[in-house]
């Protein structure tokens, strides 16, 4: 019997689904069904009546009229389950399904963050994707001592920034969601490469994670009552993802809020049983890279890893196939 593909656009008609993974779950969904600018896609496929695996595939769009500005991505590769089918085979037909009806829809497709840079690597191919060398940074937390491995000077501006009068905690209220925002909105609004949601997305997610499931947290720097920092985590099996983070260095610098704002993650992360941390996106793999440079001080190890891109030009993409492939 040939698989069954079926794409939910709506949260309340997904039904019941397996699997452990937030980037492919249902409360991800929601979270993301409830922020202007994002559409996200569930694709499940079917043996019959039982799931087999699933992905879901984020669009993001900057303006409502032009195609230029739509963008579609997927963390990932999936998560697949049962014995019967290979999961590079199901992962196949869906990239087949995506790439055929929805690739036109947007201006590019991107799969990032892949834990295994070979899989799927034939139909990724088949569909017209090209691969670029990219870099993950991933922290160890099994050590009692997450500091372990830390730089000294990273060390010193966290407990000097704590001497001055910093204070790391959680965000529990939509003021503080929203005060949080607002920093990291003028913080971001430099970063011609980052990308920041709109506050939708972080009341949505403190509303997703006030039940039974965790799913992601914010977390804030305070001097005077005041945020100077924050940072937001997501949650998965053991591991504890950091999307965004930042703070008002420039007019803070004694008291690091950035740093306090990525170490407050952290340590939350270590206290709840996370075995690593890691940040999503440590960049290209260049010789020096500012962001990177910044991350790798607090202990962790650089991965080399690929992302997957196709772009809705035909001529474009091939000239870019022929360079990276």
């Amino acid at each position: 019997m040939p698989l069954r593909l079926t794409t939910y656009g709506r949260s309340e008609d997904i039904p019941p689904l397996p699997g452990t993974n937030v980037f492919h779950s249902t409360e991800l969904f929601r979270v993301l069904e409830q922020t202007e600018g994002y559409r996200p896609l569930l694709t499940v496929a079917y043996d019959g009546d039982e799931p087999v695996g699933k992905l879901l595939c984020i669009f993001r769009q900057k303006s409502r009229w032009l195609r230029i500005g739509r963008k579609g991505f997927v963390y990932g590769t999936g998560e697949y389950f049962g014995q019967r089918w290979k999961p590079e085979v199901v992962f196949g037909e869906i990239l087949t399904y995506l790439t055929r009806y929805y690739g036109g829809y947007t201006w590019s497709m991107e799969f990032r963050n892949l834990e295994n840079s070979l899989f799927g690597y034939r139909y990724f191919r088949q569909n017209g994707y090209f691969p670029v060398r990219w870099l993950r940074v991933r922290n160890s937390l099994h050590h009692h001592r997450i500091d372990k491995w830390m730089s000294p000077s990273r060390r010193r501006q966290i407990q000097r920034g704590l001497d001055n009068g910093a204070i790391m905690e959680e965000a529990r209220t939509e003021a503080d969601i929203r005060s949080v925002f607002s920093m990291l909105e003028r913080y971001y609004s430099s970063k011609i490469h980052r990308y920041l949601p709109d506050i939708s997305f972080f009341l949505s997610l403190l509303a997703e994670s006030s039940g039974g499931k965790e799913l992601g947290k914010v977390f804030v720097v305070r001097h005077r009552n005041r945020i100077i920092g924050g940072s937001v985590c997501l949650f998965s099996g053991g591991y504890a993802y950091l999307l965004f983070s930042g703070g008002l260095r420039k007019r803070y610098p004694l008291l690091y809020p950035g740093v306090l704002a990525v170490w407050k993650a952290m340590v939350y992360a270590h206290e709840h049983g996370c075995d690593h941390f890691e940040f999503m996106d440590a960049g290209l793999p260049f010789r020096k890279l500012g962001y990177r440079d910044f991350i790798l001080r607090f202990g962790g190890k650089q991965i080399g890893s690929r992302r997957w891109f196709r772009i809705s030009w035909g001529w474009l993409n091939r000239l870019l196939t022929r360079l990276y492939v």
